[in-house]
């Protein structure tokens, strides 16, 4: 799903405009940011929860010239998801599929 699905899917769920859902949409990802560059935690209860993590300074190579290279220390975003979403994501798999990747005759109607 791409950010433009999410904003129509938003748009047909809450019968509003596009515009109004592209403002929406875009409102919760500036505030998730918004609050990750300030070093605050959001979680979302039932979804998950992102924070950022603090990566050390390091000696790298140039994958092309196999020169060293310094890589700075920097903070990285980092998503991890709710027991909730954890077990809806594998409720459904084994449901959409059997082994060999052919739906079950019971799925099939």
């Amino acid at each position: 799903m791409t950010k433009a699905d999410l904003i129509e899917e938003v748009s047909r769920v809450v019968e509003m405009t596009r515009k109004e859902s592209e403002v929406i949409v875009e409102t919760i990802f500036e505030s998730i940011v918004r609050a990750l560059r300030n070093g605050d935690k959001v979680e979302i209860r039932g979804f998950g929860s992102f924070r950022t993590r603090e990566r050390q300074a390091r000696t790298g190579r140039n994958p092309k010239t196999g020169e060293r290279v310094e890589v700075p220390a920097k903070r990285v975003p980092y998503f991890k998801p709710s027991k909730e979403l954890k077990e809806l994501v594998n409720a459904a798999a084994p449901a959409a599929e059997t082994e060999g990747g052919t739906p079950s005759a019971s799925t099939v109607s």
